[in-house]
């Protein structure tokens, strides 16, 4: 895989959900793409913003060379960003990230996919390559409030099962996907896959941590993206001198559970 850096095209970047934006980007970048969850590094068009922000790619088409991310404007740096228009460019790099594997060894038979709030995007994709190749999947969704619920049709399209929670009950079951998670036999899954905010990927690993196929998303600062600086490493699980560490941007995002200390 080979690290790009272009000005890639906005094609689209309209506003979704109270602060979520969702924008198409065309460019060669995409045909570097090799798995769901990789992400661009996105230089922020101001002077005064001078660390690239990490958002994961959510879908991906390389015949026309397109891609889509969804991001959350939680400051200034990604408010620049959720300004620009359709025909301007914008500074990127990647794909970046090793993203999630599908190739097993397991039986590809089902799989399951939990996503929480702003990590449901990345897992669009991933639903639909495993529905493409067969796979019933399974999809469980949290998010804080009706408001907040984004994909729901881009999920009901790749998956054979979905069903939503939120904080609040406004929309779908009241509670969080743990509750939803109880509901199942985890084992009979051939894989597991989660993404979203850290309690709802411990809550994940508790509950998978026998299985031998569940991954993990792990979100993390960076600044480089590429394993330079170290700034996004997370600890090795079982590691009594607390010196072992992987890095999320290149040796992750996605780690096996059990693989690190979330």
């Amino acid at each position: 895989m080979m690290i790009l850096q272009e000005d890639m095209l906005i094609v689209s970047n309209i506003n979704i959900a109270p602060r979520v934006f969702r924008m198409v980007l065309k460019g060669e970048i995409v045909s570097d793409i090799t798995a769901p969850d990789q992400f661009l590094h996105i230089r922020v068009p101001s002077p005064d913003k001078i660390l690239r922000r990490p958002i994961s790619i959510s879908e991906y088409n390389k015949t026309d060379k397109s891609c889509v991310i969804i991001y959350r404007v939680e400051g200034p740096g990604l408010a620049v960003v959720a300004e620009m228009q359709a025909g301007q460019t914008i500074d990127v790099m990647g794909p970046l990230g090793n993203g999630f594997d599908m190739t097993g060894p397991f039986p590809n038979v089902k799989a399951l996919i939990i996503g929480g709030g702003i990590g449901t995007p990345p897992l669009v994709q991933l639903a639909k390559d495993l529905t493409a190749t067969g796979i019933a999947v399974t999809v469980l969704l949290g998010f804080a409030q009706e408001s907040a619920v984004i994909l729901e049709a881009e999920f009901a399209a790749a998956s054979s099962h979905l069903e939503i929670v939120t904080d609040d009950g406004s929309y779908g079951q009241k509670g969080n996907v743990g509750l939803l998670m109880d509901d199942l036999d985890l084992m009979s899954y051939d894989a597991i896959y989660a993404c979203g905010a850290q309690g709802m990927l411990k809550a994940v690993a508790s509950r998978t941590e026998t299985h031998p196929n569940a991954f993990i998303s792990m979100e993390a600062r960076m600044a480089c993206g590429m394993g330079a600086c170290y700034a996004c490493v997370v600890h090795v699980a079982g590691d009594e001198t607390g010196q072992k560490s992987l890095k999320v941007c290149d040796e992750g995002p996605i780690f096996r559970v059990g693989e690190v200390v979330i």
